[in-house]
């Protein structure tokens, strides 16, 4: 074992491993017996293509297609199968294509300034439903709609309007006997806010009744069930758990203080699997932990939950039946897709995140570490510096980045990431907080955020780092903190609103929360209504929060990283921080990255990230990284 200074210590994982080999997963369908899925490629601008496998072998459906879609900017539900016919949303075009049984691939609506997701495919019908949004019309924000599209034509209007009138929409689902239920709200709520579970005969419509949701109460992902009762996670208890209506009445199916699902960002499918009229595969989340689980539930015994056997730290469930697939996130290898076999409980690997193998002593694994705050108990998780072929001098402490995730109605679980692995390897320790308003601890953990975003994350990711200083586990004197998206503003206002850290990393971070209120997309243009304040009435609320405004406050060094085609963050935002810093006078460096959106998918720019985060840190911090780097330009 050698003696290195932490952040100087070689390691076996390179910047390019963050990508080389690597796909990313997102769950899938058993249709039939015959396995589909996405897998993102990094090294091919992050494409997402379409897979199946059956008797026959793996193949690629979409080898020079791009499945996505940007309704809400976000997208989800981009593709979907049954009864061995697939429909899929084209990326960048948007345009909606079938692949029938006998392997034909057509495209049966056009896209341009009309988007689908949250596809739902009715074979026996030949139809199909989606979350249409529009972009023909002349109006401040795009039009959402549901509509209905014909299998068997062009359907050059975009599809049949079936339900408007709504801001937004979500998970349209048909039952066989022709009910449609779907998810619906209105600005300012988000959909974790509030939102309105509606049912309706396909042929009546207008009788649409309302059996889930309301004021303060977020109903969310329906599914019929075989018995022609609809089943729906909502968080009437304070945590999203499993409801049934029933034709005329809706009641609690089963209470518990656990999460089983998360905020949807996304028009993803349900995360869990209708197995029968009397079972429901699931991932309750307990204490930011995921597990598998059978829920068993009818009307002669209360319901009740049987955990799966698994070493899985994050459980993601998707297709309905009694052989389905699930995504499992482990603490100390690469996430892999597995089919799960609701009766017998045999999970069969599919497929993983990635084939390289690490020394399980290289491996640092998450800790679970909490602290105080004024609105109770914080959660994080801490990953220590870990590298068997290194120690540190005697009396050294090691640097530790905090990293603020997304949202900021995100959440970060234990699970394995290479990324992680790539700094506590060279001798940097991680503290990935999940900060009071994230999601996975129910309503009550969410909502501490209202009103004070900038104010309360901002104090958890400080108090957070300080809290390990006094443990012993970090030096005081390098601390830096890092994010992304609503992280980025985290890690902005941490960096101007207190003096903890040394350094700071914003990726497509918000400098400037007015013009995120005036210029970002209709999904979040009324998100921070309820986390800073009603805009424009409460504009000096804005002002006081947005770290451009206070960089008197600001004497440390930033890394600022952005990408040209950023529709939620603009570029603008990424430059007008970088001029003001420089313009007082502090070390900055920026790298702009040509054609990436919000979140970097090119393998060369993930590399590229991480070889000028670590060049940044050893400048700040004053240690020489092992790793041959390009040089920053840090001014």
């Amino acid at each position: 074992m050698s003696e290195a200074p932490y952040g100087a210590w070689a390691s076996p994982i390179t910047a390019d491993d963050l990508t080389a080999a690597t796909v990313s997963l997102a769950g899938g369908i058993v249709d039939d017996g015959v396995r589909y899925w996405t897998q993102a490629h990094p090294e091919q601008a992050g494409r997402v293509g379409l897979w199946r496998e059956d008797a026959r072998g793996r193949v690629e459906l979409t080898p020079q297609g791009y499945v996505r879609t940007g309704v809400n900017e976000y997208g989800g539900g981009d593709w979907t199968v049954a009864a061995g016919v697939v429909v899929y949303s084209a990326w960048p075009e948007g345009s909606l294509h079938v692949i029938e049984t006998d392997g034909t691939t057509r495209r049966f609506a056009p896209g341009g300034p009309w988007r689908y997701a949250a596809l739902f495919l009715d074979p026996a019908r030949r139809l199909v439903l989606a979350v249409r949004e529009d972009h023909t019309v002349a109006a401040a924000e795009p039009i959402t709609t549901i509509v209905a599209l014909d299998l068997d034509s062009a359907n050059p209007e975009g599809g049949r309007v079936l339900v408007s009138g709504a801001d937004f929409y979500a998970h349209p689902v048909l039952s066989p006997d022709g009910r449609l239920a779907w998810v619906e709200w209105d600005h300012p709520a988000m959909p974790w806010d509030a939102t309105r579970l509606k049912v309706a005969p396909l042929a009546d419509l207008a009788s649409a009744v309302s059996v889930g949701g309301g004021d303060g109460v977020a109903a969310l992902y329906p599914a019929w069930s075989p018995d022609g009762s609809l089943v729906f996670l909502a968080d009437q208890t304070g945590f999203w758990n499993f409801y049934r209506w029933d034709g005329e009445a809706t009641g609690l199916l089963y209470e518990a203080p656990c999460e089983f699902c998360g905020p949807a960002w996304t028009l993803a499918p349900a995360p869990y699997s209708i197995i029968d009229a009397g079972r429901i595969g699931c991932s309750p989340l307990v204490h930011g932990f995921g597990s598998l689980a059978v829920l068993h539930h009818g009307p002669d015994a209360p319901a009740r939950l049987e955990l799966i056997e698994s070493d899985a730290v994050s459980v993601l469930v998707s297709g309905h039946g009694q052989r389905t697939l699930a995504l499992l996130g482990y603490a100390d290898r690469p996430a892999a897709l597995v089919e799960v076999d609701w009766t017998t409980r045999a999970l069969t690997p599919v497929r993983t995140s990635s084939d390289r193998v690490l020394d399980p002593a290289l491996i640092s694994r998450a800790q679970p570490v909490s602290w105080a705050s004024p609105d109770g108990e914080v959660h994080a998780w801490y990953y220590p510096p870990t590298n068997p072929a290194f120690t540190a001098p005697d009396g050294e402490l090691p640097p530790v980045q905090v990293w603020s995730h997304g949202g900021p109605t995100g959440f970060s679980s234990p699970e394995f990431r290479i990324a992680t692995q790539f700094w506590t390897s060279r001798g940097i320790g991680i503290l990935d907080v999940n900060y009071s308003g994230s999601a996975g601890f129910g309503r009550a953990y969410r909502e501490r955020l209202k009103g004070s975003w900038g104010i309360t994350d901002v104090r958890d990711c400080s108090d957070g780092a300080l809290a390990l200083v006094e443990r012993g586990l970090a030096d005081g004197d390098r601390l830096s903190i890092r994010g992304g998206s609503a992280g980025g503003y985290t890690t902005l206002a941490a960096l101007t609103f207190t003096d903890v850290f040394a350094a700071g990393i914003s990726l497509y971070g918000i400098g400037d929360l007015e013009a995120l209120a005036t210029d970002t997309h209709k999904f979040e243009s009324r998100y921070l209504d309820s986390l800073v304040a009603p805009y424009p009435a409460g504009r000096e609320v804005y002002l006081e929060r947005s770290p451009l405004y206070h960089l008197d406050g600001l004497n440390c060094p930033m890394l600022i990283l952005q990408g040209t085609e950023d529709k939620v963050v603009p570029p603008d935002q990424a430059e007008q921080m970088v001029s003001a810093v420089r313009g007082k006078g502090l070390p900055v460096a920026y790298l702009l990255f040509e054609g990436e959106g919000h979140g970097f998918r090119a393998a060369e720019n993930i590399s590229a990230t991480a070889q000028a985060a670590l060049a940044f840190l050893g400048r700040v911090h004053g240690f020489t990284p092992a790793d041959d780097l390009p040089a920053l330009d840090l001014r």
